[in-house]
C-alpha cells in the first residue's frame, strides 16, 4: 500500500514544470521558511520564562533522536533506489524510513502547538504536510516515511509533556512544603 500510494503522488511528477518547481522547493527549503515561522511564537513566550522553550527543544532532540534509531534499525531504502520514479531532487542512497524532515517539521510544529501556541502549532503543521507530500512528490520518500516522522514526533512531543508535567507538579509540591 505504502508503494502504492507513491506511486500515485509521484505519477503527477514530471507533468508540469511549474508545479514541479514549486514542490521542488518545498521539499528542500520550506523546511527553513517553517523553522522562521517558528521563530515568532518562540521570540513571543521568552519572556514567560524557559519551560515552554526547553520543552520545544527537548521535543526536537527527542524526535531526532528516536528517528536516528529508527533509521538504524530500518531496512526501506529511498523509492528511487528500488522502482522507476520521477525523481525531482537529487538525494544520497541510503534509508528512507523515517523522513528526517517530516520528523523535524512535525516535532516543531508539534511542540509550538503543544506548549506554545495552538494557532501557531496548526499553522506550522500545515507547513509540515506541505512539506512531506512534496518530499514523495519529488521522489526522496515514501507516504510511510513521512507518517512515521509524525508519529516520531508526536510521540516526542507527547512524552516531554508528561515529563515536563511531571516536573511541574513535583516542583510545586516542593515549593509549597517549603513555603
Amino acid at each position: 500500500m505504502n508503494y502504492h500510494l507513491f506511486q500515485i503522488v509521484n505519477a503527477a511528477a514530471g507533468r508540469s514544470d511549474p508545479v514541479d518547481d514549486v514542490f521542488e522547493w518545498s521539499a528542500v527549503w520550506l523546511i527553513w521558511v517553517l523553522a522562521a515561522t517558528a521563530a515568532i511564537p518562540v521570540l513571543a513566550h521568552v519572556r514567560n520564562g524557559h519551560a515552554a522553550l526547553v520543552r520545544v527543544v527537548a521535543s526536537l532532540a527527542l524526535a531526532f533522536a528516536v528517528g536516528l534509531a529508527v533509521a538504524a534499525l530500518s531496512t526501506e531504502v529511498r523509492p528511487f533506489q528500488t522502482h522507476p520514479v520521477h525523481q525531482l531532487i537529487p538525494h544520497a542512497a541510503g534509508a528512507s524510513l523515517p523522513s528526517d524532515h517530516a520528523t523535524a517539521a512535525f516535532a516543531v510544529a508539534f511542540a509550538v502547538g503543544a506548549f506554545l501556541s495552538r494557532r501557531w502549532g496548526v499553522a506550522l503543521s500545515v507547513l509540515a504536510g506541505i512539506i512531506g507530500f512534496a518530499r514523495v512528490w519529488t521522489g526522496v520518500h515514501y507516504p510511510g516515511d513521512i507518517l512515521v516522522g509524525a508519529l516520531i514526533a508526536a510521540a516526542a512531543v507527547a512524552t516531554i509533556g508528561v515529563v515536563g508535567r511531571a516536573y511541574d507538579r513535583r516542583t510545586s509540591r516542593r515549593l509549597d512544603t517549603t513555603a
